[in-house]
């Protein structure tokens, strides 16, 4: 858990980096090697840091004082304080964040001196660390992410000596808490006008916590406020003490209920209050540049767009919330451009509570770089990254005889030893491909390909829509309906992935083994095109000559990739096989390796195992050989860099649906509310800082961004009706490319279903199943827990292969109910923005998915007929019921005899005035057999027919 910088400098030694202020101890060691030293490749590369963490100061009596962990998250709100995030990345380096938080009774002059140290800690850290100004109340999401599940800021100054406790009495106290991500928690008069309609508030005594949900706060802020309520239970009342749940609203004979509004005197209504604004994101109409002078002036740049060139290197600038500081300014000047700012804001030009971020050259954060017009991507050559191979190679410059480490193997998250089935999409047709041919693919045609294997016990399955680099755009949109009717009609919830050729993910060649993909293909369209086009048909067969690059890992993943017969194609990374009509040839490049030989010969057992090969090395090859390319031609021979693994990233995605089921994303920050500028507002993606399986909240939508894949997680009780609206959901994120980081549109895709999470995807938490095989909203499953009665909302275990119905709560928990200003209480606000339907017909789990192929593949010609995916899905459905009927004992048809009938408004789950003393499970039943016909379908009898599995779909 060590880093650092390793410069390699012949004859070279500098001096380590000196120290800026001895109030903050920190120590960079710069590590310096020559070639000389060494006669081996061994190269230790140790460096100078501490483990990630935070660290805290705070200003005491004008200088800084280390905060003990014990008091981590309690914060004064007459001090300042300054908190360092360090993050060890995958990358092997270290980020740093650095924030100065506030408090609302801090003394100027301690808030200054926080935001001077904190600049002082920067540059001791190299100037690499991107600083942010905290102010008690609004502080940002990425702050609040490191004190889980909350800060409640306490009344006084910070004291490091010791406090001697005194026999006072327990001191009641109201809290509001507002946020479904990051909660801020804020104490509020003990008083009955404090209370209203629209938040979450929290009255803490001495023997009991209750928790009041104003009738227009959503699930999420009521399950986050439920967290809040363990913290306070935990940490002030060592765990003992009741929790009670008051509703707005509720005039029942609950005791908790009058006990709740004696302590306020007794009851009397809250006044009647509008539901809250939805936050429209401020984007300004033109953003302004301002150089800050060394006076502290603020100098207006003036120019219709904005460019990187306009940034001097020995300058501060300050756009929108951001302080740009030029590496070549000195930390004088650093300071002085952010007391000018500060001192900007103290005029009430802004708000005093306004997030500031301060950024040196170099550490420019994603929203920063979107103002710009074509910021320039700028690829960093780490070490570590480059390889094991450069290091080798410099070595051999010098004369040095050594050997390059070889490749790490990749890990491997589930069990590759399953089954494969594979078909070839021609159109509205799928061909079964049999398995002597399952191992070929052709790069004009797309495929589907289903992987069953074992998981803890059960039996799993992973579809992959494998698209072909010069497959038809129509052949594409087929692809992707032919997926989702089949995903559709399996039991339970596979996970479905979109690849393209060229970005396939590591687990889909080793499902494989073996990979052999062809030039050409048997779809009509690309027969049809290559004819009109006047191209000839490329498709490989025995007679052609052919060249192929070998690639791959081990021999449980090898891939021979055919490319074409030029010279260009060759890079003295790989071996190639080239067949003639009367030779075939294996051609090693200089950079590839004993294993790359190994695999050379296996493949070539597939390609062609009768011909002896004729064994070339690079650099001796005879002129036949460059004959059969064409002639000889330069080629790439530098050592391939391979791309390092980087950390991942979770952003919650709020959207809107148009007429046609458009997502267009905006990115949120919590920083003032700035948006992209370049993104327009129907939906938005915020990003969840120091995620973890609580983060997958049930009521909405995520997209996990790993960066050479994306997974998009669906809640069981989201407004994402199909899996085929979350492909264009993934396809829309690629395209936003929110970290603004060149995400490629052809990233691969997964769709992963709350409660059918693969271990290649949990493998990014720290996974607790039980919280996964829950039921209920976020709020039913926090009470639960709260309480102790976890097992009572548990999910059935995936094995039975039950489906489990997103209506399906607690007994006496609702999730929505009508307050007394007729406002809607406990539905999400995003749910009401985006008018979706909480019908359970049309909430079931990608019962009967709509099209959005166009949305997709938006070059699509006219002519393409997605009523395809409608034809598919039912027969495919049927294929599905006859395998089925044999292995499930469908259930009893119910008669409407000795049962009672209510009408469907009074049956489903978000209703106004529900029901009770039902079985919750089989609600359906309730239903007269005119209303069940129209609501289904089908007869009741008919119904029941069904398999398990799929009523629960249907339901």
């Amino acid at each position: 858990m060590y880093t650092g910088r390793v410069k390699v400098a012949a004859d070279k030694i500098l001096p380590r980096t000196s120290y800026v202020d001895d109030d903050i101890v920190r120590c960079e060691l710069t590590t310096y090697t020559t070639p000389k030293v060494f006669s081996s490749i061994t190269l230790v590369a140790m460096a100078f840091n501490r483990m990630g963490g935070l660290e805290i100061w705070c200003i005491e009596d004008h200088r800084l004082v280390r905060v003990p962990k014990s008091s981590y998250g309690k914060f004064f709100s007459g001090s300042a304080y300054i908190v360092l995030n360090t993050i060890f990345l995958k990358t092997r380096s270290l980020h740093h964040d650095i924030h100065y938080w506030l408090g609302t009774d801090a003394m100027e002059e301690d808030a200054d001196l926080a935001s001077e140290k904190a600049l002082e800690l920067d540059a001791t850290l190299g100037s690499h660390a991107v600083q942010y100004r905290e102010v008690q109340g609004q502080e940002t999401e990425r702050f609040l992410s490191y004190f889980k599940p909350c800060i409640i800021p306490v009344e006084g100054v910070f004291y490091s000596g010791t406090r001697h406790l005194t026999g006072e009495t327990y001191q009641f106290s109201l809290l509001t808490c507002k946020g479904d991500r990051g909660v801020h928690v804020e104490e509020v008069p003990f008083s009955r006008s404090s209370l209203n309609h629209n938040d979450v508030f929290i009255l803490d005594t001495s023997s009991k916590i209750f928790l009041f949900s104003g009738c227009n706060s959503s699930i999420q802020e009521r399950a986050k406020a439920l967290e809040v309520v363990k913290y306070i239970k935990d940490i002030k009342h060592s765990g003992s003490c009741e929790v009670a749940v008051i509703e707005d609203g509720k005039f029942v004979s609950d005791p908790n209920v009058g006990e709740f509004w004696s302590l306020f005197g007794g009851y009397a209504p809250i006044p009647r209050d509008l539901p809250p604004a939805v936050e429209e994101n401020r984007q300004s109409a033109t953003l302004t540049l301002f150089w800050i002078t060394h006076q502290g002036n603020f100098s207006q740049i003036k120019a219709d767009s904005l460019n990187r060139e306009m940034l001097d290197s020995h300058k501060c600038y300050m756009l929108e919330v951001f302080v740009w500081m030029g590496k070549s300014t000195l930390v004088t000047e650093r300071k002085a451009s952010i007391s000018a700012v500060e001192d900007f804001l103290r005029t009430g030009n802004r708000s005093v509570g306004t997030h500031l971020t301060f950024l040196t050259e170099g550490s420019e954060t994603a929203l920063f770089r979107s103002y710009f017009k074509a910021w320039p991507q700028i690829t960093e050559l780490k070490l570590y990254e480059e390889g094991r191979w450069k290091v080798a190679a410099i070595f051999k410059q010098q004369g040095y005889n050594v050997n390059e480490l070889p490749d790490e193997d990749p890990q491997v998250f589930m069990d590759c030893s399953g089954n494969v089935k594979v078909w070839r999409v021609d159109g509205d047709k799928l061909s079964l491909v049999p398995v002597a041919e399952q191992r070929k693919l052709f790069n004009a045609d797309c495929y589907i390909t289903q992987y069953t294997y074992v998981e803890n016990g059960r039996e799993e399955n992973l579809f992959y829509a494998w698209l072909g680099r010069r497959s038809a755009l129509e052949d594409r949109a087929d692809a992707i309906s032919h997926i989702n009717a089949l995903v559709d009609s399996k039991k339970g919830d596979p996970v479905l992935a979109q690849i393209y050729e060229g970005k396939e993910p590591i687990p889909f060649f080793l499902i494989f083994k073996k990979l052999v993909i062809f030039k050409g293909g048997m779809s009509v369209r690309y027969k049809r095109s290559a004819a009109e086009k006047g191209m000839g048909d490329e498709t490989y067969d025995d007679t052609k000559t052919a060249l192929f690059r070998v690639q791959g890992t081990s021999i449980t993943n090898m891939q021979a990739v055919q490319v074409d017969e030029v010279s260009c194609s060759l890079n003295s990374s790989y071996c190639y096989i080239l067949k003639t009509e009367t030779s075939i040839f294996t051609w090693l490049g200089n950079l590839s390796s004993a294993r790359d030989y190994e695999l050379l010969d296996r493949m070539l057992d597939l390609i062609n195992p009768t011909w002896q090969p004729i064994l070339l090395r690079e650099g001796n090859e005879p002129d036949v050989f460059w004959n059969a390319l064409g002639g000889k031609a330069e080629y790439p021979k530098e050592k391939e860099i391979k791309g390092y693994a980087e950390d991942p990233h979770l952003f919650a995605c709020t959207f809107t649906q148009g007429k046609k089921n458009n997502f267009d994303f905006k990115l949120f920050f919590s920083q003032d509310n700035v948006v992209l500028p370049w993104f327009r507002t129907i939906s938005a993606v915020k990003e969840i800082f120091n995620f973890t399986q609580d983060d997958l909240t049930t009521e909405d939508v995520l997209v996990l961004n790993c960066h050479c894949e994306i997974y998009v997680w669906i809640g069981r009780h989201s407004n994402v009706g199909s899996k085929q609206k979350a492909l264009s959901l993934g396809s829309k994120f690629l395209e936003a490319d929110i970290m603004a980081e060149g995400l490629s549109f052809d990233t691969p895709i997964y769709v992963v279903t709350e409660g059918y999470e693969p271990s290649f995807f949990t493998r990014f938490f720290e996974w607790d199943f039980s919280k996964a095989n829950m039921l209920g909203n976020s709020f039913e499953r926090k009470l639960a827990i709260l309480q102790g009665a976890s097992q009572k909302i548990e999910a059935p275990l995936r094995s039975s292969w039950k489906v489990c119905s997103p209506e399906t709560t607690t007994n006496g928990l609702r999730s929505q109910s009508v307050g007394p200003n007729g406002q809607g209480k406990g539905s999400s606000r995003s749910s009401n923005l985006s008018g979706s339907s909480l019908n359970p017909i049309n909430h079931g789990r990608f019962s009967s998915p709509t099209p959005v192929t166009r949305k997709l593949f938006p070059e699509l010609s006219p002519d393409v007929d997605e009523s395809d995916v409608s034809t598919t899905s039912a027969v495919l459905t049927q294929s599905t019921l006859a395998e089925d009927a044999g292995s499930l004992q469908a259930d009893q048809s119910p008669t409407d005899e000795n049962l009672l009938i209510y009408p469907y408004e009074l049956l489903k789950v978000p209703s106004d005035d529900r029901v009770a003393g039902i079985d919750v499970t089989k609600r359906e039943t309730y239903l007269s057999s005119e209303e069940f016909q129209e609501k289904f379908g089908m007869p009741k009898r008919a119904f029941y027919e069904l398999p398990k599995w799929r009523q629960n779909k249907l339901k």
